[in-house]
């Protein structure tokens, strides 16, 4: 049962595209009782993150400390310390200020999770912010031509396309992430690398089971880009197929997706330099695929870089929260919405 009346969003994901999504959702549910639990996922083993798995043997943080610096009512402030990276030539190189805040705060309390609210409190957080696991996992890429990768950095760098993901140990998932699961009134799952962020968040069989027990509503933000290594020719439908696949009884209820203009010039360069291309939503296609799909202009340009417009996403997600309480109530019938403007 529900601690309180709280109306409560559950974010899965991870990296940049998770600690985007929050910061829109944040400035949304600031001055409400709108609760917000992030779960993030811990697979990360590269730079910083993967020195001081090494060296403390303890679960990737390097998406954590995105996610708190997201979720800080002070974030301004403390963004950059949080994220600033050593530059010398004894044992700090390369390491961010956050990451070791949090292997301190870790070893100061005995777990992640105790660690990451003790932080928690020193940042103002706006929500709450949870591992998948604490268990020290590796993740595993089944390839396409049925070759193994071994660690999220090296599934991130092979050339050939991902056929699956899977852990190499059994993950230990808490009973809180499966009770705060299990209350939540809406479920996200964020935009971000999609074999390596948010699914390494759904291949715990508690969690899956967790998602299938809840009865909040399912719903999907999509990239705006594909990503060279794992989604190539991805369309809107073939994320949405590939979560389902790792999803249980219960699949995608909703979708958000971009249908914005894509600026050509600046589409062109991301297809130049880093083999990008702008996720096409097939709309006939993933009309079939959920209960709604919400299209919008859900794009801006920051420093000559595609971004999701994060305001406008935190109102939408805000939107679909209330449209699950109210249906809970009986008052609202399912219906397909194809939104093709900022007014929701």
């Amino acid at each position: 049962l529900k601690m309180n009346n709280n109306e409560k969003i559950l974010v899965f994901g991870g990296g940049t595209g998770m600690s985007c999504l929050l910061r829109g959702l944040k400035n949304e549910v600031e001055n409400s009782n709108i609760d917000i639990t992030s779960v993030v996922s811990v697979c990360d083993d590269g730079g910083s993150t993967g020195i001081l798995r090494d060296e403390f043997d303890m679960l990737a943080i390097g998406d954590i400390r995105k996610v708190l610096v997201a979720l800080s009512k002070t974030e301004t402030s403390v963004e950059k310390l949080l994220n600033y990276r050593f530059k010398t030539n004894g044992t700090l190189n390369k390491h961010t200020v956050g990451n070791i805040m949090l292997a301190a705060v870790t070893e100061m309390t005995g777990s992640v999770q105790s660690g990451i609210e003790l932080l928690g409190k020193i940042l103002n957080l706006k929500g709450k912010v949870m591992p998948v696991t604490e268990s020290n996992v590796t993740l595993i890429g089944e390839m396409s031509d049925g070759s193994i990768v071994e660690g999220e950095h090296n599934i991130t760098e092979c050339d050939k396309a991902i056929k699956r993901v899977f852990y190499k140990e059994k993950p230990i998932i808490k009973q809180e992430l499966i009770d705060e699961i299990t209350n939540s009134d809406l479920i996200v799952l964020s935009m971000g690398s999609l074999y390596t962020s948010l699914l390494p968040c759904l291949i715990c069989d508690e969690v899956i089971e967790a998602i299938d027990n809840s009865r909040a509503p399912i719903v999907y933000v999509c990239n705006l880009f594909t990503q060279p290594g794992e989604t190539e020719k991805f369309k809107v439908s073939d994320h949405i197929n590939t979560i389902n696949s790792y999803l249980g009884e219960r699949k995608i209820n909703t979708v958000i997706a971009n249908n914005g203009e894509v600026d050509k010039s600046l589409a062109q360069k991301y297809l130049t330099k880093e083999q990008k291309d702008p996720v096409e939503l097939d709309l006939d296609v993933v009309c079939n695929l959920v209960d709604r799909l919400i299209g919008d202009d859900l794009i801006t340009i920051e420093d000559d870089l595609f971004r999701h417009d994060t305001d406008e996403l935190g109102l939408l997600l805000v939107s679909e929260l209330k449209k699950s309480i109210k249906d809970k109530k009986g008052n609202s019938k399912k219906k397909m919405i194809i939104q093709t403007n900022r007014k929701y």
